[in-house]
């Protein structure tokens, strides 16, 4: 056995016995757990986020409460997802991407979103995967495939976009039977879970979904469909009632930005039994984009201050995609610490870049994150120092149109191809009249 798989091994059966301990009786040993966490973690390592955990042990606050609710969750499952996301995914894989990343002098992601299928039972408003059709899928084999390729490159965390991958349940739990040892998140509209996917849930115990859900009950629905709102209320019922991970992923518009950024909705989420809730900006993705949904940059503006206002309030841990960038150092996008896979097998930069220069079919993962679109991410991260200006499409005017012609990237959208500079036309206004706003808040932030 080398130093670096003994490493290993000395932190997993510390992590392990951690975990046990905590066990025992978690509201008397986490402050112990801190400590010794601070006396064997490297100088620095994760220091920032340990010290705000920590303080909130200390007061009590509502970290704590958030760190207590995890012991409601079924324990085997919150074991095994704990494992897999802290020790897997993040210490032992990260360590793994940064040395990889050096080696081949290119981005090594910490997570890959695939679309195991284009199928969805669903046609959203402004959703650009309505118009894919139902043809595209990633096989079993595919899956199995590029996940092997990443637990060579230390990437233990896989998220599935699509489409609705939970038209394909079957494959689904059979990928986490497969690889015990990573951890699985699913974006779904969440209308196909039930109590016999709860119970392979239960089973396989690395699986976690994240539900869409856009508001209440009047503003979920007009873009999803009559009844979606209700079904979210069931599958979030089964969940919570099964002791079962969850979170909620929102996209916030023009239309939902005040229902999605107030009390009652956290309130809604947090009562519901969600731990989690990533919030993604509108994206005019694709030819027939809706542009009136775009937030103005006030309305972005509300959702920016309701967040952050939220998190020392309310148990639930939130992450703000367009206006959390400073805590990840700018967009993530590129395979920096993330990639996405399209149901073609397209490798692409981002889930919203619909952009690429090589397909997994024909290509390694590893040659793919080497690739000319992909190392002009690499070579020109950030996009901004700004950090409230992160996306090189969205907020960066031109800076997209530049990296996809000098590499020769070709688009990848299933039906209607959109040329870049379609696309460009459409963000111009959108960076222009956000750029004064976000120079406000980032220069108010710094004092």
């Amino acid at each position: 056995m080398n130093f670096s798989s003994l490493q290993s091994s000395v932190q997993k059966f510390g992590m392990n016995q951690a975990l046990k301990y905590l066990e025992k009786d978690p509201e008397t040993n986490i402050p112990k757990l801190m400590n010794l966490v601070d006396k064997v973690m490297p100088e620095g390592w994760y220091g920032s986020q340990r010290k705000v955990i920590r303080e909130q042990i200390d007061e009590k606050g509502v970290w704590y409460d958030y760190i207590l609710k995890l012991y409601d969750l079924d324990a085997d499952v919150r074991q095994t997802v704990f494992k897999n996301y802290i020790f897997n995914a993040s210490l032992n894989g990260s360590t793994k991407q940064e040395e990889l990343s050096e080696k081949y002098n290119c981005n090594i992601p910490w997570a890959v979103l695939l679309d195991p299928t284009s199928a969805c039972n669903l046609h959203c408003t402004g959703c650009w995967a309505a118009e894919y059709g139902h043809q595209l899928n990633l096989s079993l084999d595919d899956i199995d495939s590029i996940i092997r390729q990443g637990k060579e490159l230390g990437t233990y965390m896989y998220i599935y976009t699509g489409g609705e991958p939970l038209t394909r349940k079957k494959d689904v739990i059979k990928i986490c039977e497969m690889h015990p040892d990573c951890a699985f998140l699913s974006f779904t509209n969440g209308t196909l879970i039930d109590e016999e996917f709860c119970q392979d849930m239960l089973r396989v115990k690395n699986f976690v979904p994240a539900i869409s859900l856009e508001g209440f009950e009047t503003a979920n629905d007009s873009r999803r469909g009559k009844g979606c709102y209700e079904n979210v209320k069931r599958a979030m019922e089964l969940l919570k009632k099964h002791k079962l991970p969850f979170g909620i992923s929102t996209c916030y518009t023009s239309a939902n930005y005040k229902d999605i950024a107030s009390d009652e909705f956290f309130d809604l989420m947090i009562d519901s039994g969600a731990l989690f809730c990533w919030f993604f900006h509108y994206m005019p993705v694709g030819n027939g984009a809706v542009k009136e949904l775009l937030p103005t940059p006030e309305q972005r503006a509300y959702v920016y201050h309701q967040i952050r206002k939220f998190r020392s309030e309310k148990p639930i841990f939130t992450m703000d995609f367009q206006n959390d960038a400073q805590y990840v150092g700018g967009c993530i996008a590129g395979g920096r610490r993330y990639l996405h896979i399209n149901a073609k097998g397209d490798v692409e930069p981002c889930v919203f870049i619909h952009y690429s220069n090589c397909n997994i079919h024909d290509t390694t993962l590893l040659d793919a994150l080497r690739s000319p679109l992909f190392q002009a991410y690499h070579d020109n991260q950030p996009f901004n120092e700004n950090m409230l200006r992160p996306c090189p499409m969205l907020e960066n005017a031109g800076r997209i149109q530049e990296l996809v012609k000098q590499s020769k990237a070709v688009n990848t959208d299933y039906e209607s191809l959109e040329d870049v500079d379609h696309l460009l036309e459409k963000t111009v206004p959108y960076a222009k009249n956000w750029k004064p706003m976000a120079d406000k808040l980032w220069n108010e932030q710094k004092k």
